[in-house]
């Protein structure tokens, strides 16, 4: 249940800036140049290319008159566009339909620089049909999914090659189905070869995955159902298998990768540099080992490089691939097995190296200077709730050094270029506002842009931090927002807010930590306390045992860790145990309901949104990480244990739950498997649906403003504000 707020953290949602080629999801982030010095922006229509250490520097590459196609009077408007490697021709995305999270259908355009042509690719094909397109390394042709199949077409030409037929709703060839898109965060499902030859391809066989059926009820005068196909915790995922079709012949060759592709997951696969050679990850279905193969395209055979296995769950690294150092040698990879999450080196055969060493965790690697000899990555040993630029030698000789300022506490992140001499550095704390400038590497020295600085003065402003230590010796950190006129002889009403689950972190020092989106008006002139606190098992920089002791314990450890770390919250002289609320969203939603129904004597008041009432529910690729494979009694039994229909007869506080109908993440079935339950028990609470409504709730006008009034209300009436 990935929430709405908060997307950062060391699995798969640790991903930084997405890469502007292979990966095309969306064009976020710097994209660079060659050199590494200059970047390119739409900028009024136009795409300029920028110097980055000198913003006075700008050259018009692409005008919005070359963009208007012939016959029209308005420009294209691109969503996302890329360069060839030659730099003569560009790829403009537009007209872009979401798939489910993001864009990623729509049309594509390619403009040639040289012959001053502005052509539409996909001829024949349906309007904002086309997906991940991307140019040959030659620059002579583009590859693009339609449909779920995949094509090729020469530039020249215009002639489209099917490099693919079988493609349907259900075998889907170049992309993804639903749970691979929102658990392993893949969409763009193919590469092409570094000689242009073949091309890598995903194929996903979901034609034995179980709809489930949503209702629309509102947009026709009959109701009709909406089918998505979604395996839920205890079926069996779609297989997967990796194919490398030849461009020319349109002939595909299936990588011989070992075991029931049924029971077995192919979450990353890449090139090596070598054109003969793919590298992929390969994790079997409880998640707990991962393999890394080399396949030898000729003959398609594959051999492992690397295992792992951990007691709980081995994390997927980034999408980005895999970072190749030492001529193609070796690639960086990432660890807890010594109990941190460490960098180390791993060469064709196998041997591996630790980069970093000590008892710290690495959040993310952030570039590799392997000129300089450098890998840079974000950590924080001290903090857990802050991160901060280190270096390390990637020969692993020295001990990690931190680049950022030691006069900026608080949340950094970077975008260094690919030369790993410059990056954009972004910067908030609590009580700082964002900020961003040019700095030089590996000095950090300020170069253009806005002049950070953080004024000690205003941390007043901001929400305090504090510490607490529960009964069971288990320290969490927390932030607290105090009222504004406090009064500490007076008690005040404390309202939690929650998370509690390995997809997110609540309670991080940066800007815009302690607001609550979804009250009108202010929190703190009214008169509450506001707080959130990351129990064990939060994406935080505390060590593996933190992270992986939630193994088969959602919706009991995580529990227990909150109703106790509340019952020393509400020791504090100035707190109201008797005015006590908590709320959050998706997997905060779970949290809410578990702790309103597990701890009815702490907890009186309670507002879940989009909440999975019953684990057994919710798909299986997230499900099954966390919670084990259900395939017998024994393995169902941490699943209901875990979940709040189980608890749901002990309500005795008041309870707000939020749904949309249309929630394809978390579907509406938790919520009436909730109801029955409280109805069954004679327990009051309220509900709100929100028809047709995803797991956002922001479709439809009105719909958020409704949402945050209905929720402010319900909070004010059974929760009163102000001191006593």
């Amino acid at each position: 249940m990935k929430t709405k707020f908060y997307y950062k953290g060391f699995g798969l949602l640790a991903a930084g800036l997405l890469l502007i080629g292979q990966a095309a999801n969306a064009q976020r982030g710097t994209q660079w140049a060659k050199d590494g010095y200059q970047y390119y922006r739409m900028q009024g229509g136009n795409i300029v290319e920028l110097d980055i250490r000198d913003a006075s520097k700008s050259t018009t590459v692409v005008t919005a008159a070359m963009l208007t196609p012939a016959g029209q009077t308005a420009a294209l408007t691109p969503r996302r566009f890329s360069f060839s490697a030659d730099d003569n021709k560009v790829l403009l995305n537009t007209n872009t339909k979401r798939v489910w999270r993001q864009d990623t259908r729509g049309d594509y355009w390619v403009y040639d620089l040289k012959a001053k042509t502005l052509k539409k690719l996909g001829k024949g094909k349906p309007e904002s049909s086309l997906m991940f397109a991307k140019f040959s390394p030659d620059g002579s042709k583009v590859a693009y999914v339609s449909e779920h199949n995949l094509y090729v077409e020469n530039l020249a030409t215009g002639i489209i090659k099917p490099l693919t037929k079988d493609g349907s709703k259900r075998l889907i060839n170049g992309t993804f189905d639903w749970v691979y898109e929102e658990e392993f965060d893949c969409r763009d499902g193919f590469r092409w070869s570094p000689d242009g030859r073949n091309i890598a391809y995903w194929q996903i066989d979901a034609r034995k995955i179980k709809n489930y059926l949503m209702l629309n009820t509102t947009d026709s005068t009959y109701s009709f159902t909406v089918p998505v196909e979604y395996p839920v915790a205890g079926e069996d995922p779609s297989s997967a298998k990796i194919g490398v079709v030849d461009v020319a012949t349109a002939q595909t060759k299936w990588m011989k990768v070992p075991g029931d592709p049924i029971q077995h997951y192919i979450p990353r696969m890449d090139w090596t540099n070598n054109p003969n050679e793919l590298i992929l990850l390969q994790l079997n279905r409880a998640q707990n080992e991962e393999q890394i193969f080399i396949a030898n395209i000729s003959n398609a055979s594959t051999h492992v490089i690397y295992r792992e296995t951990d007691k709980a769950w081995v994390d997927v690294r980034d999408a980005d691939g895999w970072t190749w150092i030492d001529h193609n040698k070796k690639f960086l990879w990432m660890s807890e097995k010594d109990g941190w999450n460490h960098i180390y080196t791993v060469d064709r055969d196998g041997k591996e190296q630790l980069i970093t060493k000590g008892d710290y965790d690495v959040i993310s690697i952030s570039n590799v200077d392997e000129a300089d000899g450098l890998i840079y990555f974000i950590a924080s040993p001290e903090n857990a709730t802050q991160k901060y630029l280190y270096s390390v030698k990637i020969d692993g000789s020295a001990k990690a050094v931190r680049v950022s300022p030691m006069d900026q506490p608080g949340t950094h992140s970077y975008e260094i270029s690919p030369n790993g001499k410059i990056a954009r550095h972004n910067f908030s704390n609590s009580y700082t506002l964002p900020a961003s400038e040019t700095i030089s590497l590996p000095d950090h020295k300020h170069l253009s842009g806005q002049n950070i600085a953080v004024n000690a003065a205003d941390k007043a402003k901001g929400p305090e931090f504090f510490k607490v230590k529960t009964v069971d010796g288990i320290e969490m950190d927390g932030w607290m927002v105090k009222p504004t006129n406090f009064d500490p002889k007076k008690k005040y009403p404390v309202v939690f807010f929650v998370y509690g689950e390995p997809a997110s972190q609540t309670a991080p020092d940066s800007y815009g930590s302690g607001r609550n989106g979804e009250y009108v008006g202010s929190m703190a002139n009214d008169g509450y306390i506001y707080i959130s606190m990351d129990n064990r098992g939060a994406p935080v920089p505390k060590g593996r045992e933190w992270r992986k002791s939630i193994y088969k314990n959602i919706g009991i450890l995580n529990i227990r860790d909150q109703a106790m770390a509340a019952k020393e919250v509400l020791k504090w002289p100035f707190t109201d145990s008797t005015r006590v609320a908590v709320w959050g969203w998706s997997g905060g939603g779970s949290s809410t309901l578990n702790l309103m129904f597990q701890y009815p004597d702490i907890y009186k008041t309670g507002i879940a949104v989009a909440a999975v009432g019953w684990q057994l529910s919710y798909d299986n690729i997230y499900q099954e990480r966390y919670m084990g494979v259900p395939t017998d009694e024994a393995g169902r039994a941490p699943f209901i244990k875990g979940s709040p229909v189980t608890y749901a007869k002990n309500l005795r506080g008041n309870l707000l739950y939020v749904h949309g109908t249309g929630d394809d993440n978390v579907h509406y079935k938790n919520a009436e498997m909730l109801i029955n339950e409280l109805v069954k028990y004679n327990r009051q609470f309220q509900l709100m649906s929100y028809p047709n409504r995803t797991h956002g709730i922001s479709e439809g006008p009105g719909t958020s403003l409704h949402l945050r009034t209905l929720y402010t209300q319900y909070l004010k009436e059974h929760c009163p504000p102000g001191g006593r």
